[in-house]
């Protein structure tokens, strides 16, 4: 007796095309999801598919993306995501409303104040973000960089606990040449005042995918952390009497 053929229902379907989507090599997701529109012939099924599969691609991946007023650009992450398509670049204080599913972004705006941290964290901030900058215009040839404050954003002085997320965001695409590369890296920087304490976690991905003759990927991740002292010194501008 021959065996029945088993029919995959709607939702397994739409399961294996996010898998398919999800596990895409860096810089490929586009390719994968024309040649999945084709495969699965039913636009319901990819739409759900894509809808889902693509903002969890993108802050992963950590994409960079440019503003549509050529003001810079905008890195997709879960540390500047405001609400489902908006992310906020603190370094130009926008923010960007993004396509998800065709990697774009559609919109700017100025970010409101409630959207931005306290000076005094800013202080801490675009002093961590303007040395960062030098570092990876050296060390990485197409790097993309920010500095986020992801826990105690409405510090107003010394006293309080609150943590930075500095990403790092690199890739070289060349479809080409038959190969993709990313580098992705994220440190968690916990500012702890109340013991004078310095925490940093970091988490560092690198990803490659060589295709010609052959199909080889590489998938390497490494997690690190330490910690330092460091002291705030309050510097009083009035007058001596």
């Amino acid at each position: 007796m021959a065996e029945e053929e088993c029919e995959l229902n709607e939702k397994q379907k739409r399961e294996i095309a996010k898998w398919f989507l999800l596990n895409s090599p860096a810089g490929e997701i586009q390719y994968i999801a024309k040649d999945l529109r084709s495969v699965l012939n039913d636009e319901k099924v990819y739409n759900e598919a894509a809808s889902e599969a693509f903002p969890l691609y993108n802050k992963s991946h950590l994409i960079c993306l440019e503003l549509p007023n050529r003001s810079g650009d905008v890195l997709v992450t879960s540390y500047n995501e405001l609400e489902e398509n908006e992310f906020l670049d603190p370094r130009t204080a926008q923010v960007a409303t993004v396509d998800h599913v065709k990697q774009v972004c559609t919109d700017v705006r100025p970010a409101a104040d409630e959207e931005l941290s306290s000076p005094y964290i800013e202080e801490f901030r675009c002093a961590l973000d303007a040395e960062l900058l030098k570092y990876v215009a050296e060390a990485y040839p197409k790097g993309i960089c920010s500095v986020y404050c992801v826990d105690g954003k409405d510090v107003e002085g010394p006293g309080s606990n609150f943590e930075l997320v500095v990403v790092i965001s690199a890739a070289k695409n060349s479809p080409q040449n038959f190969c993709n590369g990313s580098w992705r890296s994220v440190w968690n920087i916990e500012f702890k005042e109340d013991v004078q304490m310095l925490e940093v976690r970091g988490k560092l991905q690198v990803g490659a995918h060589y295709y010609e003759e052959g199909n080889v990927q590489l998938d390497a991740k490494h997690e690190c952390k330490d910690a330092t002292i460091f002291q705030v010194i309050a510097i009083s501008t009035s007058p001596l009497a």
